[in-house]
């Protein structure tokens, strides 16, 4: 698979296949992704790969935290800005209207909150949780260089004719995910990310995407 197919055909899957994902081909990919850019090459991402019965307890801690109605844990970072404009807030709308709709939750249901939270928390089915860590003294930048660790990632699974989904949801669970892996309180939660193979029978979705020409600009020849 080369780059062009890798980044077209990589997609957040909501639903995984039970399938094992074997443990030598993430270390393959993992080994792969430390070529990753990161400025000054700090490379401050810290991952935890978690599966088997760490990864089912750390599911059946975070859904049963989800139906009960758990907020969740105090934010450590905002996942979007406290208001969103046009364009953003548009494209924001459509995506989750177009996704939770496929996942059989209405935009007026008034329990949507709590059915999401229990879907995500269930890692939508996947077998693998990678969980990225960045050290609390490292700044914008270095957030930075953790989204393009991710991306190289999600990028080299495609190559492994794995998918994935990455979750900021996690970090409303933060304090369940770190006793699991044993994070220490120097290092705060980016993000986790769900990997597997993609579940047979279940309709393909992909969220639009704006065109080039609202998002990029030619300077020059």
């Amino acid at each position: 698979m080369d780059v062009y197919e890798a980044v077209d055909s990589r997609r957040a899957v909501r639903a995984f296949s039970a399938e094992p994902v074997p443990k030598e081909t993430l270390k393959r990919v993992l080994a792969a992704a430390t070529r990753a850019p990161s400025s000054g090459n700090l490379q401050p991402w810290h991952v935890y790969v978690v599966t088997g019965e760490p990864l089912a307890e750390l599911k059946r801690r975070a859904r049963a935290r989800a139906l009960a109605g758990d907020p969740g844990d105090e934010r450590e970072y905002p996942m979007y800005p406290a208001e969103l404009s046009s364009p953003y807030l548009d494209r924001f709308s459509a995506a989750a209207a177009q996704r939770y709709k496929a996942l059989g939750i209405e935009r007026d249901d008034p329990d949507r909150p709590m059915k999401i939270a229990a879907l995500n928390s269930e890692a939508f089915g996947a077998p693998v949780g990678l969980f990225c860590y960045l050290d609390r003294t490292m700044g914008p930048g270095q957030w930075g260089d953790a989204g393009m660790y991710l991306q190289t990632v999600m990028l080299l699974l495609r190559a492994e004719g794995l998918h994935s989904c990455p979750q900021v949801m996690w970090t409303m669970y933060r304090k369940t995910v770190s006793q699991t892996v044993g994070a220490d309180d120097g290092l705060v939660l980016f993000c986790g990310v769900s990997v597997g193979f993609e579940k047979e029978g279940v309709p393909l979705l992909r969220t639009g995407r704006a065109d080039m020409t609202e998002t990029v600009s030619f300077v020059g020849a």
